[in-house]
């Protein structure tokens, strides 16, 4: 599969959601036709992000809330004393039905839509209806036909990341036109080498409780399904409860066991953004509805602005292309809707991205009359957890990504509560964790994290002429394409592209060029 991507450029001067400035968000965006998730994995980790199949990144230094790539170490996360509140909070209710009073003030993953997309819908639905996918397809359908005759003859010597063969499916786009998406078989990537930034100095007593509570993981690996976490049935994996003397655990904490007869049961399932899914499609119009109550209340959206089209174009269609290699999780990786079930209804659903290093946290949208419940910091335990699980067969998926961080509004603040966690720098792209970067965004909404002054952008844009682009039903490489350009400004735009996401993404992603 190779990723196809449609360039769209620079966006600035726009509304932003955050601040309530009319004109003072920027952002360069792309439409995605189709992508791998290595591509995105490597895309978020430069810092950008998707809403549907729009791709973008914030322009750091210009945008008026600079929006910080965020992502939480689940291998060392500790519950704090909030969290574990709102763990036992359920676990009452679900025991005995207890509605606890006070204070349910919730902060849910990407509250706002225009953390997603700056609120600018129409903004993608012209994007969504100029991309004629039909033409696009069938053009790189027979030019991969052409490229795989032509390497048939020259040679058998191939490397890896070539593209091998394709084939084309039926899909529907948001636009509602029936077209062809596009998928061209590479072999996957191995995994990156070590992160650049080590995680805070811990107590030796607490190494060694990691230590052990790994090695206890290692020792029974079995009874892991990632789809159904049924509350009171805890996955074997996890180690016994833990003695009085010690903290309990994440695991120990949302497992508990529940009595006979509790009042109600809480189901996790995790289910494939896909059409052609049997439990996506049983539960689409359940799942639909709960959205529109969710956008009314808590965003006091009109009718028009929640309606089955921006549901589906914005939280079902996705540009990843599933994938199940033997040694990724169970469920595979992609586009998924972790649906949280209570006594047989959905009371919440997170939408989330299963990528090779991480979970990626889209959106949450829950049942309002299940506010007390803090159904928003209740998810994203779960999903901390469920990272844990994952990461005990595919080892090198060990991260989650909480989406953005933005210092500047205290309405998103909130993320930077699940420790340890790091934010990426966005001139030289490492991870710098949470508790350096917070004393200079007290003094500047925009900073470059990493102190080294010499550090540069290791995975920067070296070779622009070896960027894919795909043209007049061909592919070829920049070098080839730029030879028959006249437009100054086509450079220009090219370069942008390239300098924005990395030398490695330009080389394995095709730039539609039309």
């Amino acid at each position: 599969m190779a990723s196809v991507v449609e360039y769209k450029g620079l966006k600035a001067g726009y509304h932003c959601g955050y601040c309530d400035s009319e004109e003072g968000k920027a952002s360069c965006g792309m439409w995605a036709h189709s992508m791998t998730v290595q591509d995105y994995q490597d895309l978020i980790d430069r810092g950008w992000r998707r809403s549907g199949k729009y791709v973008y990144k914030p322009v750091m230094n210009q945008t008026c809330c600079p929006q910080y790539t965020i992502r939480c170490r689940p291998l060392q996360f500790q519950p704090s004393k909030s969290h574990k509140k709102v763990l036992k909070k359920m676990l009452k209710f679900l025991a005995k039905g207890e509605i606890s009073k006070g204070n349910c003030g919730d902060e849910p993953m990407d509250s706002t839509v225009e953390d997603a997309v700056a609120g600018d819908f129409a903004l993608i639905n012209k994007l969504d209806i100029k991309c004629d996918l039909k033409t696009l397809s069938d053009d790189l359908k027979e030019s991969l036909e052409n490229e795989e005759m032509k390497k048939e003859r020259n040679s058998k010597k191939e490397e890896s990341n070539e593209l091998i063969h394709s084939q084309a499916i039926e899909e529907k786009l948001g636009s509602g036109e029936p077209s062809h998406s596009i998928k061209v078989h590479t072999v996957p990537k191995p995994g990156k080498g070590a992160d650049l930034s080590k995680p805070p100095c811990r107590k030796a007593k607490e190494i060694r409780k990691e230590r052990k509570r790994l090695k206890l993981m290692q020792q029974n690996p079995a009874g892991e399904h990632e789809g159904f976490q049924a509350q009171g049935q805890p996955p074997s994996l996890f180690p016994p409860k833990a003695k009085s003397n010690q903290p309990k655990s994440l695991e120990d904490l949302i497992f508990e066991s529940l009595p006979e007869n509790a009042s109600h049961k809480l189901e996790v399932r995790l289910v494939p953004v896909s059409f052609e899914d049997p439990e996506f499609k049983s539960s689409f119009s359940q799942s639909f509805s709960l959205y529109v109550k969710y956008q009314m209340a808590i965003h006091q959206d009109p009718p028009d602005e929640c309606g089955k089209t921006e549901f589906t174009r914005f939280l079902c269609n996705s540009p990843l292309e599933a994938e199940n290699p033997p040694n990724g999780p169970e469920s595979g990786y992609g586009s998924f809707h972790q649906q949280y079930w209570l006594d047989g209804k959905i009371i919440a659903v997170g939408v989330i991205d299963i990528l090779p290093y991480c979970v990626s946290s889209v959106y949450l949208y829950y049942d309002p009359d299940y506010s007390f419940l803090s159904l928003g910091v209740y998810s994203a335990l779960r999903e901390i957890a469920f990272t844990r699980q994952l990461h005990e067969k595919t080892s090198q998926l060990c991260y989650y990504y909480m989406g953005f961080y933005i210092h500047s509004c205290p309405k998103m603040k909130y993320k930077g509560q699940y420790r340890p966690s790091d934010l990426l720098c966005p001139e030289t792209y490492v991870w710098v964790p949470i508790e350096q970067c917070l004393p200079s965004l007290e003094n500047s909404k925009y900073c470059r994290f990493n102190q080294d002054p010499e550090a540069v952008d290791e995975g920067r844009s070296k070779e622009p002429d070896r960027l894919q682009v795909f043209h007049k039903k061909a592919i070829m490489p920049y070098g080839v394409y730029k030879k028959s350009q006249k437009d100054p400004g086509e450079e220009a735009t090219v370069l942008q592209y390239a300098r924005l996401v990395g030398q490695a993404c330009s080389e394995r992603m095709l730039l539609f060029r039309s």
